[in-house]
């Protein structure tokens, strides 16, 4: 293998496939990026076991086909460091990877290609094509909701129905659940759940941008595998059933206030301060056009602040995790935030006044 290839067109795909590639494997060669160059065509693969990256690119000149795997890291901190628009020609020599810019040589251990896994090629059950803006939006929407190494282990993913016309996030940790929904021009036979893992779905949202060019997704029964452009992505599905969502979702809250998001947020981010670090319990006090919120910790500081709102039902108190609320005042993007509430053991409902396209369910804490 020997080709040139100018640094930034090699730093993209490889920055987003080395982000696959964990730093501490139990393999030695999942540490590595396959490198295969075939007519003028380099493509690039990172890979975990759960999560694989392929990205594509050009090379300026190939001298000789072929394919190598060298560690990922060493080799983007390597073209990361080389001077903007250099030149880098990269061979294998010895059964040593070579890398020459200018006056600078850096040679690379590597591992046999043959020894690099390749997640298994599942027959595809489904393909849907979705605009990239419209998926990026419903993961940004609910990514923040999902768990992290619970033991219900199909709760550290997300869920991705696909129904006729219709694609849903929902992500929940068991104390709050985020859901978006927007319409896409797909029919299917029957609604498809997927749980697609964290890390899954972190790595494809860093490959989707604000367009409304399509990426397309393959809907497997183990894997799904979505395709734009100069990128194959491919995840292994979480095998397990998602809680119903739909049961979560209070619908019976008759108090609803209306506020300033950004306004709300500031309030609960200074009042967090002195909240109990373990907990984060917040206290809430409705009352006619105004919240009151506040907090204390076993140091025996307090906090209180007010906020005006649109409010006019009876008076009410109850507590909250102060992150879970911050979360999602940080992810809608409307003015203006509806808070529906039933009583002080049921949980919080928060949406766009009048509803959008996302809603999301707060437990409440007792404090």
């Amino acid at each position: 293998m020997k080709f040139s290839i100018s640094r930034e067109a090699l730093l993209r795909p490889l920055t987003l496939v080395a982000g696959v590639v964990e730093r501490r494997q139990t393999l030695p060669v999942l540490s590595n990026v396959l490198i295969q160059v075939e007519g003028d065509q380099v493509s690039l693969t990172g890979t975990d076991l759960e999560v694989e990256l392929v990205g594509r690119t050009v090379a300026s000149q190939v001298d000789q086909a072929g394919s190598a795997t060298v560690p990922a890291r060493k080799l983007m901190d390597i073209c990361k460091s080389l001077p903007d628009q250099s030149d880098i020609q990269l061979a294998v020599e010895e059964g040593r990877a070579v890398l020459r810019s200018g006056r600078s040589r850096f040679t690379l251990s590597t591992l046999p290609v043959a020894e690099f896994p390749n997640i298994e090629d599942a027959d595809g059950s489904q393909e849907i094509s979705v605009p990239r803006g419209t998926l990026k939006h419903l993961i940004e929407a609910t990514s923040f909701a999902m768990a992290q190494q619970d033991v219900r282990y199909y709760l550290n993913g997300m869920l991705l129905e696909i129904q006729s016309n219709l694609l849903r996030t929902v992500a929940t940790d068991g104390h709050r659940l985020a859901m978006c929904s927007r319409p896409i021009d797909v029919t299917v036979s029957q609604s498809q759940k997927l749980i697609v893992p964290r890390k899954g779905i972190l790595e494809l949202s860093r490959l989707l941008d604000d367009s409304d060019e399509p990426v397309s997704l393959t809907l497997g029964s183990s894997h799904v595998r979505a395709h734009t452009g100069d990128f194959t992505f491919t995840s292994k599905l979480i095998d397990g059933k998602f809680p119903d969502y739909e049961r979560v979702v209070p619908r019976n809250g008759d108090k609803v206030l209306i506020a300033e998001r950004a306004e709300l947020r500031q309030v609960l981010s200074r009042t967090a301060i002195l909240s109990n670090e373990k907990y984060r319990g917040v206290r809430l006090y409705l009352e006619e056009n105004n919240l009151k919120v506040m907090a204390n910790n076993p140091e025996q500081e307090e906090a209180e602040e007010n906020i005006a709102v649109e409010y006019n039902g009876g008076s009410m108190e109850v507590g909250f995790n102060v992150g879970y609320l911050v979360d999602v005042l940080t992810v809608l993007n409307e003015e203006r935030v509806q808070i529906t509430l039933a009583d002080p053991n049921s949980s919080a409902l928060l949406e766009e006044p009048g509803g959008g396209d996302a809603l999301y369910v707060v437990m409440p804490m007792r404090l």
